[in-house]
């Protein structure tokens, strides 16, 4: 005994060309909806930071010193540029900001003296909630601050060592 099969009454008011498109329709379409919600997240936006005097001059200076390449990961600077920020696409991207405020962990100089010192630069870490680590070079003209997520690098002060001597040469 073979069981016929019937279509729901709303398909079967349909003409058959109409029936028979119906079930691969709603198939691809809903192949097209999981693709979409696939796509790569949305990066969060870079708060740019606004120096004056001295520190925006050194970090007009810095910005176009910086390197296309860093720890072999290319420059992909945020759409407006702005000479404060530059990015570098390593997935999860590193950002270095320059003119930031004085870091809020820093409270006095003595703590500065323990940070690690890279060529004379010496940087500021804090560990962020992905795991990865801020680095902000402190005793200078201008905060420079380097954010390198978690999984970014192999160790996470080698960005901000790889950027120690434009950093030095730029920000007295």
């Amino acid at each position: 005994m073979t069981r016929e099969f019937r279509a729901p009454r709303f398909l079967a008011a349909l003409p058959a060309p109409v029936r028979w498109l119906a079930v691969p329709t709603a198939l691809a379409c809903t192949v097209v909806v999981l693709i979409g919600s696939w796509s790569a997240p949305v990066e969060p936006k870079i708060e740019t930071p606004e120096p004056r005097g001295k520190a925006a001059e050194s970090c007009r200076a810095l910005a176009a010193a910086l390197p296309q390449q860093l720890l072999g990961h290319a420059r992909k600077d945020p759409s407006p540029a702005s000479p404060y920020v530059a990015v570098w696409d390593s997935s999860p991207r590193i950002v270095l900001r320059c003119g930031v405020p004085h870091p809020a962990g820093l409270v006095d100089e003595k703590q500065a003296e323990i940070a690690p010192t890279v060529n004379d630069v010496t940087w500021w870490p804090e560990q962020l909630a992905d795991g990865g680590y801020r680095f902000t070079a402190t005793q200078r003209a201008a905060f420079v601050e380097v954010t390198v997520p978690g999984g970014a690098t192999g160790n996470p002060l080698d960005a901000a060592a790889a950027l120690s001597d434009v950093v030095r040469a730029a920000i007295p």
